[in-house]
């Protein structure tokens, strides 16, 4: 679907959502809005799909209560808002809309934090199954990147530009835009796309010349990835048909980076098809590595303790591969980072780690 299609849809949405409110008034209901409970005991796999999506556990947003109506409220001046930002063909951000609202005419009507802006976005996002892009709402920029032999034409307000993702770019990489869906992809010697959580570890693949080595695209994470990274990642796997496989630290909070690529996040559960790659696999630091690498280390703190315990009860990370892993790592009381690697040399792990593991995993 084209983008002007895409924005067309979306203001339909609203205003019928809008609509539905104003229906449930006359027809003397209470107006109210049903959305998914989003909680990790409400996710399930969809075997069509392969993906995480939320189950059939619902919560309502009801003007019964106070409370309600003034989230209500809140949603019916954020729907205006956005159908005036398509009809002027303007964008704006997350947080923008947090100190957009202090403008509006009802001071119920005003978000008391961004978390409750953010929130607000993502239930529209899913009653009217239209993305947050298609809104023209954007995050503040996530600065991730790609590096690599991809070239890809990009739809800009300045027109159509062309980009070498490794010719044209500088050191940097390409950064990732907002909508990857305004991105074509032209040409790609790619063998596999390497996404990778850390900078400093990026930088030193990039340094090392493992993009070109290896005909490998980097999609550089930046920590947790943004939607957009996500999705430009999932376009890659299945519109080129590339493997993915992704390379973060060795603790809990990492192997969640994973997950969010894989099975996609329980916040955002309800655009799992749209952003995750199933298909991705871990590459490292696995809890085996550490012992088999004699890896630098650091002991597990109570948070990752826990953080362990929880993902062995989440249903997204009950497979045989990390039930045994996760096990390990709370035996052996140790998490370690990337760069630990270098302890071995600073080439080791595009010359040795890197090229080993994937082999072992079928890749090379």
């Amino acid at each position: 679907m084209s983008t002007k299609l895409n924005e067309e849809r979306a203001r339909e949405q609203l205003i019928d959502l809008a609509a539905e409110f104003y229906d449930q008034f006359a027809g003397g209901e209470i107006p109210h809005m049903t959305l998914p409970t989003r909680t990790k005991s409400n996710i399930e796999y969809d075997p069509d799909s392969g993906v995480w999506v939320y189950g059939d556990r619902t919560s309502t947003r009801s003007a019964n209560s106070v409370r309600g109506a003034r989230k209500l409220l809140k949603a019916v001046y954020t729907i205006e808002f956005l159908a005036d930002q398509l009809d002027q063909g303007r964008s704006s951000t997350l947080r923008e809309l947090y100190y957009l609202s202090e403008s509006w005419d009802n001071e119920e009507a005003h978000f008391s934090d961004q978390d409750e802006s953010n929130q607000m976005i993502e239930d529209l996002e899913i009653v009217s199954e239209v993305t947050r892009e298609d809104f023209h709402m954007r995050p503040e920029e996530s600065g991730a990147t790609l590096m690599g032999p991809l070239k890809l034409r990009e739809q800009t307000r300045r027109g159509e530009r062309e980009i070498h993702c490794q010719k044209d770019v500088g050191e940097g990489g390409y950064q990732i835009p907002n909508n990857p869906d305004t991105i074509e992809f032209l040409d790609a010697d790619i063998d596999f796309v390497l996404c990778v959580e850390t900078g400093g570890m990026r930088d030193r693949l990039i340094e090392n010349g493992f993009d070109e080595q290896y005909n490998c695209l980097v999609v550089h994470l930046k920590g947790q990835p943004a939607r957009a990274t996500r999705r430009i990642t999932k376009r890659l796997h299945d519109e080129l048909d590339l493997p993915v496989v992704v390379f973060c630290d060795g603790d809990p909070w990492s192997y969640r980076i994973y997950g969010s690529v894989a099975y996609g996040s329980i916040k955002s559960a309800h655009l799992s098809e749209h952003l995750a790659t199933p298909e991705a696999r871990y590459v490292g630091i696995q809890p085996s590595d550490i012992v088999e690498y004699d890896l630098p280390t650091d002991p597990l703190a109570d948070s990752d303790i826990n953080a362990l315990e929880s993902e062995l009860t989440d249903p997204r990370f009950q497979t045989d591969y990390w039930e045994e892993q996760i096990e390990l790592q709370l035996d052996i009381g140790k998490k370690a980072e990337q760069q630990s690697l270098a302890a071995n040399g600073l080439d080791f792990v595009t010359e040795t780690y890197l090229p080993e593991r994937l082999d072992q995993m079928g890749v090379l």
